[in-house]
Formats: C-alpha cells, structure tokens, sequence
C-alpha cells in the first residue's frame, strides 16, 4: 500500500525510465505524438479519439479453458499480432470498448476476457472452490491462451488486470511478448499487508475493510446494493470521468455473475490475510511472495489521479523491471485508464510491443 498522491504533483525523469505526462482528456491533445521509446524508436501513432467513441462490443464468444468457460470479446484479424487486454474491479471488458477497435486498425487480434466471477465467465464444475487468489486468476489467462492456441500474446491490463500481467511476466515471461502495466509493479506480498499503513492509505482502501465485515458481505451477496457501492468506487477513483448511466449499466450487467460476490469477497479478503487459498495454488504463491522480476519489455502507466498508484517517475518500483523499460504518468486520469484515455491506452500497447 502506497500513499496517496497529491493532485498536482510535479512529473520528473524516472530511474532508467523516460516519464513523460500525457494529456488523455477525450479528443484534447494528441497523446500519441507526446510518446517517447527508449532507443527514440517510436511506434505507428495511434489517432486520438473521444473516449466512449464505442458503446459496446460484438457478439461474446465463449471457451471452455481450465476451470473455466470464459467469456471473451475478440476484435481484429484472426491471425494477426494478438493482445489480451485485462480488466480491473469494479469494472469489466467495456474498460476496453474503445481500446480494442484502435488496436484493431493497427492489425491486433484483441482478446479481452471476463475475469472469473465477471459477466459470462463461469466455472465449470459447482464443486470448484470460488477462490480468487491472485495466481488462481492469473492461471485462467494462462488457460484461455491454450485454449484460443495463443502461444504468446502481449498482455495490457489495470488494477486486477495489471496484476494478473504482471504475474503472467514474472512466473511465464514465454508466453508475454511485452507487457503494459497500469500503476506499476502491482504483485501482493500478503506478509506485506499484514502491517498496518498511513491513515490516509487505509482510508483509499475502504471497501477492503467493509468486504472483511458482516454488513460487507450482506451488501455484496444483494445485487442492487453492489451495483451501487461499484458506482460509488467509481465516483471516488475517476474524480474527473463523467460518466453516464448508460456507461455505467453496461458494465453493470457484468456484476450480476452469479459468483461475483464471492469472488470479490474472497479476494480482497484473501489479500489482507483474513483467509487461505487453495492448496493448489501454494507454490506459485510462494514464488510470489519473493516478489519476483519483470524481464520482458515493460511500459507502465501512472494515471495521475488515481489515488492508490505510487509517486509519478515509477522509481519505487522501477527495480522489479528488469529488461526494457518505460514510465509514463497520464495527466488528468483516474483509475479505469482504459476506458477514460483509450488513445493514450492503445498507444502504450503499440510502443510495449517495440521495446
């Protein structure tokens, strides 16, 4: 846990990273042509568009992978480049609405699956524990490739997302050509979490608490009280997003999974020590507890008004990437970057993959 930032921090140079603030306020500035690459290589520019340019994805495909029949929007050419794209909490693949089409006309086969607990994403069996500890998610991306015959992909991702990426990174770099990961080196040390944190910290992380109390889950196991409480998260993490109803609804649709409070509940419960994960997953958490380096090429992404990334040169994490390297902070965002600078998203995306 990190503190929170002010507002109208000042952007630096990063150790061994160009941090570079980018204006991603719908069709503002272009964001594209602020990008820089280390080595000064620079990918194809990804236009600038308005952010809810896209209302909604095509038709779902579903696959039976792992645990798991997993939803998944597929957008681009079928043998093109692929990207898997990954949401966060509480959000779902609408983050990338917007995202997908641009890296789409770039020549990308775009993936973006419903995490377990999400949308149409169900569990195969109603005898697998509804755990969601961090490698547990992470392995059904690692199943979802098999089963779509993807040997490697570059992963892009925020909150949940980034730290499913970034695991994949860290325990299977093989099968990660590059990586784009929003606010960092995001792997829970759950040692770590055991210690408390500064008061404004643990006040960022107020649904944390509530999920670890009676009334917490009382309100998360009632679909309309969680649709609720997920619209408030998003008022407090994105202060300058102004989102719609009709935004918001879409996504909506995704937190009525019948496992969806379970899997929350456990997670963020699971994160803070309160219970124990599958024996299965034991050795992979063991790996990552070590909090193990990133040595594919990496792009990470600050968006300067979310209020749990760390400072905006990168440096307290710089250290866990270990291969190539850029940082860059995005000025005016929140917490869902995707969705709320699509162009600046994509056009990390595009510049990761010629690290």
């Amino acid at each position: 846990m990190i503190n929170r930032r002010t507002f109208s921090k000042a952007v630096g140079l990063g150790t061994g990273a160009a941090a570079v603030s980018l204006s991603g306020m719908q069709a503002g500035a272009s964001a594209a042509g602020a990008t820089r690459q280390a080595g000064g290589a620079s990918g194809p520019i990804v236009p600038t568009i308005t952010a809810g340019t896209q209302a909604e994805f095509g038709t779902i495909k579903q696959v039976k992978a792992g645990l798991l029949d997993i939803g998944y929007a597929e957008v681009g050419p079928a043998h093109g480049p692929v990207v898997v794209c990954l949401h966060g909490w509480p959000y779902d693949i609408h983050s990338y609405v917007d995202v997908a089409p641009l890296l789409a006309d770039r020549g990308y086969r775009v993936i973006v699956p419903y995490l377990r607990g999400h949308g149409s994403t169900r569990f195969l069996s109603r005898h697998t524990p509804r755990t969601a500890e961090q490698s547990a998610v992470a392995l059904d991306i690692i199943a979802l490739m098999d089963a779509l015959k993807i040997e490697k992909a570059v992963l892009a991702g925020f909150d949940w997302g980034s730290r499913t990426a970034d695991i994949i990174a860290a325990l299977w770099p093989e099968r990660v050509k590059s990586l784009v990961s929003t606010s960092g080196y995001v792997i829970t040390k759950v040692s770590a979490q055991l210690e408390p944190a500064p008061p404004a910290v643990e006040h960022n992380w107020w649904y944390q608490w509530y999920f670890a109390t009676d009334r917490g889950k009382k309100a998360m196991e009632n679909v309309e009280q969680r649709i609720a409480l997920c619209r408030y998260v998003w008022t407090l993490v994105s202060p300058n997003w102004d989102f719609d109803d009709a935004t918001f609804e879409r996504t909506a649709q995704a937190f009525k999974n019948p496992d969806y409070a379970a899997i929350v509940l456990f997670n963020y419960n699971w994160r803070i020590g309160l219970v124990e994960g599958e024996r299965r997953y034991d050795r992979y958490e063991k790996q990552l507890a070590a909090q193990p380096p990133i040595a594919v090429p990496t792009i990470t992404l600050d968006p300067a008004l979310d209020p749990f990334t760390p400072p905006g040169d990168g440096s307290t994490y710089r250290d866990h990437f270990t291969g190539p390297y850029e940082h860059r902070t995005i000025a005016n965002i929140g917490h869902n970057l995707p969705q709320e600078a699509p162009t600046v998203f994509a056009q990390a995306v595009v510049d990761a993959d010629r690290l």
